[in-house]
């Protein structure tokens, strides 16, 4: 395969890698929860790409991403449940069912796209997965907002336990870091980084 495959060729190769003969050992022993650490760790690599300004290195960390995707679908393939055109056809479907102030007539004004995208979510039946504590916490602050409804946070820190409270004062932290336009886990973790490089010299 030359540097110009299609995605064609590289759902062939992921298909070869999976052979159940002539495949790869660790590709055929892997399924759905034995990937899910990588799933993790390749988006993670991801983000510090782009926290690094290099193009090539995002390039190269969003195929890892993209690998991912691929072999979960060919394990669901072999499995009869969904292959990579399901995947795409789904996301394709989803795209166009969330945007309808692009191909319909709604309007596009950024409250009525916020507030319908949540309701076509809704109407979907969409179930959060775990998130990370602050990615949760950071997507109930912004909704909150959308709905005018922040001030529920600050009366979260009244009248609760210790330990409530003090979650309750972590909500208003993050609720402001929000407010600045940052993404307060990509905060924490710039600054944890500087830390330990400050803490190895």
């Amino acid at each position: 395969m030359g540097s110009n495959a299609s995605f064609s060729d590289l759902v062939e190769l992921i298909v070869r890698l999976r052979d159940p003969v002539a495949g790869c050992p660790w590709d055929r022993a892997q399924d759905h929860a034995s990937l899910r650490p990588y799933l993790i760790e390749e988006a993670y690599e991801a983000i510090s790409a782009i926290d690094g300004g290099d193009p090539d290195a995002l390039a190269c960390e969003l195929g890892d991403v993209l690998l991912q995707v691929l072999l979960h679908s060919q394990i669901a393939s072999e499995q009869g449940q969904f292959s990579i055109d399901d995947v795409i056809d789904g996301l394709a479907d989803k795209l166009t069912r969330r945007h309808p102030h692009v191909f319909g007539d709604a309007p596009c004004d950024l409250a009525s796209v916020h507030r319908r995208w949540e309701e076509v979510k809704a109407a979907e039946n969409h179930v959060p997965g775990t998130l990370p504590i602050l990615v949760r916490a950071r997507k109930t602050i912004s909704a909150l907002a959308r709905e005018g409804r922040s001030e529920l946070i600050v009366e979260e820190a009244l009248g609760c336990s210790p330990e409530a409270c003090a979650g309750a004062k972590l909500l208003c932290v993050i609720d402001e870091i929000w407010r600045e336009g940052l993404d307060p886990e990509l905060a924490l973790r710039k600054a944890l980084d500087r830390l330990s490089e400050k803490a190895d010299t």
